[in-house]
């Protein structure tokens, strides 16, 4: 089996510590040419994104990638809401478990797998404020851990 070229382009670092993950999705995402552009220069913000089922299709909504720098009057809209491609199967799953009450689809990471843009989207429950707490504690136990190791 071949390996997988993989290049991350940008993560969600918020989202590990507002939401529990409890289960994450590989998907393909429909880009026009300029934002494939802009985001191999990095150009992207995913932290108020969010990913929403509309009459069986899944968009990524609120991502920000940046207009590419050397683009013409034809560049793309930065917040322009992004088709998700997944299998029929995953997006009934996830909208099932959406119309729960807690959960939500965020997406962690966005990168490059063999040339194609995908994106990393998470079934993920919000955190109470205790629970960020918790994480936080754990955050600086580990880091005194790492101080006093060295």
């Amino acid at each position: 089996m071949e390996q997988a070229n993989i290049k991350i382009i940008v993560r969600n670092r918020k989202a590990h510590f507002e939401y529990e993950i409890i289960q994450s999705f590989e998907a393909g995402i429909v880009l026009h040419g300029t934002e494939v552009k802009s985001l191999r220069a990095g150009k992207c913000n995913l932290t108020d994104g969010f990913v929403e089922i509309v009459s069986g299709e899944a968009w990524l909504k609120s991502v920000h990638i940046s207009e590419y720098t050397q683009g013409n009057i034809n560049n793309h809209d930065p917040f322009r809401d992004r088709k998700l491609l997944l299998n029929g199967i995953e997006i009934k799953k996830l909208n099932q478990k959406v119309k729960e009450k807690g959960y939500t689809i965020v997406p962690l990471s966005l990168y490059f797998k063999n040339g194609k843009v995908k994106v990393e989207i998470a079934l993920a429950k919000g955190k109470k404020l205790y629970d960020k707490r918790e994480t936080i504690a754990k955050r600086d136990l580990e880091r005194d851990k790492k101080r006093n190791n060295y």
